[in-house]
């Protein structure tokens, strides 16, 4: 994105910085004082400091688009495919951390530096596909849910799906309470979700051998193996996860000197590949679970065409009806966590362009639309006298306008605050790299995405 300030023949990460001038004594008393804090306090509470941005952004690899593929490749290619999903997770691990590191060194998040750097084309075209990308995404964990719902307590497709929506947004209101309210809530869900496949593995009993081979002897021998490693491959790549993760890592308060960002990334690092080897157990286990129950031979019928739906009904004549029930509970688990990360990371991904005059036009063509057709057919149909109707008509219309008018101000009206000011290019101190530049008070990003993140 931008390049950074080269000290004593190394990058200097600071230099990406919006640092605040103060006086040395102001520096002395106040730029340490977060350093100190950090410093007196154990390393494993260190670590937990940064804990949770991780479980928010692995929720999108064990998504019900994931699990449906781990399902598919189970049933019809057995244990072979296992070594794509480790792959997969391990390119997975190796963005993440790039994304949460950019965060760090930087202080802006992905869709920021995309906006500041990029030529308007190519913005405006980065988030159509960012927005695609979150769409497809959504759909299917969307849908899982609502199949969640249907197991457990038969409540239609459609109802589901209502309900979803309405759950979703309801617990992204936890983040008015802090971040890490919202951290915990999907946290406690990769373990239900992790609880739940464990216990189908112990139900089903899968063949420790071929679970191994197929997890690191690579090898595509089956009719259709090709395509469902393809599928599997692709139901990892999740494009909008790194604009979240890189977005998520800015509520932590970091010390923002060398030693502070280097532990900060290094406990991100640690943090992010656990919350991923969860995701990746998860995946062997959904996948082991379909591979084992699909060796028997009378079930060839079902398991060529499993879903997500298909896959309870298949566990249940096998498994009797409580293994159903804990596939719906880690279904219902799954889809309803990505749906929260899903939703979350759009709101970072709008900011790549600034979108305030879409959002005002569509505003108003739908208002003027509604309210227009509305009151003109109430005009051709009013039971009232003439005259009463033309004076009626006298008052709404001009309200109309006022309302219209007062859209189409809110819309081009220009933000006059300024959230975020670089300094570096006139700080000496900075950009000559010397110990004064280098431990530099940076003040806390308070306005990401204009959602409130932890004091």
């Amino acid at each position: 994105m931008g390049s950074l300030e080269q000290v004593n023949g190394e990058s200097n990460p600071m230099a990406a910085f919006d640092v605040k001038k103060d006086t040395p004594t102001n520096k002395t008393q106040e730029g340490f004082d977060l350093e100190n804090q950090k410093q007196k306090k154990p390393g494993w509470r260190i670590f937990l400091s940064y804990v949770g941005p991780g479980f928010l952004v692995s929720m999108c690899y064990i998504d019900p688009g994931n699990l449906e593929t781990d399902l598919q490749a189970g049933a019809k290619d057995g244990f072979e495919l296992l070594w794509v999903i480790l792959f997969g997770m391990i390119f997975a691990l190796i963005i993440q951390s790039l994304a949460a590191n950019l965060g760090v060194c930087t202080g802006k998040h992905l869709s920021e530096l995309c906006k500041a750097e990029y030529p308007i084309f190519v913005k405006y075209c980065l988030w159509l596909l960012a927005e695609a990308a979150v769409i497809a995404a959504d759909i299917p964990e969307v849908i899982g849910t609502a199949f969640a719902l249907n197991i457990l307590f038969h409540i239609p497709v459609w109802a589901g799906v209502l309900l979803t929506g309405f759950s979703t947004l309801l617990l992204i209101g936890l983040q008015r309470y802090g971040i890490r309210k919202l951290e915990l809530l999907v946290a406690s869900m990769v373990c239900i979700m992790a609880t739940c496949f464990f216990a189908e593995m112990a139900f089903v009993k899968p063949p420790a051998t071929d679970l191994l081979k197929g997890l690191f002897i690579p090898k595509l021998s089956g009719q259709s193996a090709t395509g469902d490693a393809i599928a599997l491959l692709g139901a990892l790549i999740m494009p909008h996860n790194l604009f979240l993760h890189s977005a998520l890592v800015l509520s932590r308060k970091i010390p923002h000197t060398v030693r502070g960002i280097k532990e900060a990334s290094r406990s991100f690092l640690i943090e992010t590949g656990f919350a991923l080897f969860m995701t990746l157990l998860i995946n062997i286990a959904v996948t082991s679970v379909s591979a084992t129950v699909c060796s028997d031979p009378s079930l060839s019928d079902q398991c060529n065409n499993v879903t997500l739906n298909s896959a309870s009904f298949l566990l249940q004549n096998v498994l009797k009806k409580s293994s159903s029930t804990i596939y719906g509970i880690a279904l219902l688990a799954s889809g309803q966590s990505s749906s929260i990360t899903c939703t979350y990371a759009g709101q970072f991904i709008m900011q790549i362009i600034v979108i305030s005059w879409i959002l005002g036009l569509g505003i108003i063509c739908a208002n003027i639309y509604y309210l227009s057709t509305s009151f003109v057919r109430w005009m051709i149909h009013s039971t009232l006298p003439k005259a009463a109707t033309v004076s009626v008509a006298i008052i709404v219309f001009p309200m109309m306008v006022v309302y219209v008018a007062s859209v189409i101000y809110l819309m081009w009206r220009k933000d006059t605050v300024v959230t975020y000011i670089d300094t570096t290019k006139n700080d000496s101190a900075v950009q000559s790299g010397t110990e004064d530049g280098e431990d530099a008070i940076v003040p806390y990003r308070e306005d990401l995405a204009d959602i409130p993140l932890p004091e």
